[in-house]
């Protein structure tokens, strides 16, 4: 099974941007859905944005327009990048892979965005 680990979260100033990386064990390329999901403190896990086996970015509604999904399959890797951020964009980010052919799905451990001042 692909194994994935998120990196690049930390600790950012309200307006300030940050870029998070997924690396995959295996290859990506045309093979899984890729998507980076989050969850707040004592809410459900869900969805900032996702990109298509062909490249097609899908975004939630609340980071369209600040956010950009984007992978290098030579690298194996899914990145998302957001601006202007805010402190309800505070979460755990999880990087996940549902593979096309049988829509078995895989998660990353998950890295803490905190956007505070």
């Amino acid at each position: 099974q692909v194994q994935l680990v998120e990196s690049g979260g930390g600790l950012v100033q309200p307006g300030g941007s940050l870029s998070l990386s997924c690396a995959a064990s295996e290859s990506i390329s045309g093979y899984y859905v890729m998507g980076w999901y989050r969850q707040a403190p004592g809410k459900q896990r869900d969805m900032v944005a996702t990109i298509s086996s062909g490249n097609r970015p899908n975004y939630a509604s609340a980071v369209k327009g600040r956010a950009t999904i984007s992978k290098d399959n030579a690298k194996n890797t899914v990145y998302l990048q957001m601006n202007s951020l805010k402190p309800e964009d505070t979460a755990v980010y999880y990087c996940k892979a549902r593979r096309v052919r049988n829509g078995l799905e895989y998660w990353g451990q998950g890295t803490l965005v905190t956007v505070s001042s």
